[in-house]
């Protein structure tokens, strides 16, 4: 329980990387991915989360190491987050930007193949923002979290 199959610091350096890892990948996958979770989005990230493991623990099930693990993850959350905050590029990097999908009732289907959004996704966005149909959007965005925000027109 007490004693480790692998040096202390081998866990730190596993762990960023695999943080790291996760964070390209899962930003490479689109907002979408990370904004509307469905029921297989889900499953992939819990099975991601075990493919991972064995790669950050090495084979050792110590309870030192997986503290080890999990406080390096936390510690590389919070240091990505002071950071971003702190660097605007990097928040951009990281995150993306605010895309328009619907402008004056115009819907960017470009985008929406882009970042895999299906009619259905965004009629769903548009009816959560108030509206039944696309003429009624002043403008519909894309937020960087995977969200649609809408603005409607003026009646």
């Amino acid at each position: 329980m007490w004693s480790m199959g692998v040096p202390w610091w081998e866990f730190v350096l596993r762990g960023v990387v695999v943080y790291v890892f996760l964070l390209v990948f899962l930003r490479l996958t689109g907002k979408r991915q990370t904004g509307q979770y469905a029921p297989f989005d889900l499953v992939l990230l819990l099975i991601l989360s075990n493919a991972v493991q064995n790669s950050m623990n090495a084979g050792d099930n110590s309870l030192i190491g997986g503290l080890i693990s999990a406080s390096t993850l936390i510690l590389c959350h919070v240091a990505l987050a002071q950071l971003t905050f702190r660097m605007r590029w990097l928040e951009r990097l990281i995150d993306g930007h605010a895309q328009v999908v619907v402008q004056d009732g115009q819907v960017d289907e470009a985008l929406l193949r882009r970042e895999l959004i299906s009619p259905s996704d965004l009629a769903a966005a548009l009816r959560m923002g108030g509206c039944l149909h696309t003429h009624e959007v002043e403008r519909a965005t894309l937020e960087t979290n995977g969200t649609i925000t809408v603005v409607l027109k003026k009646r």
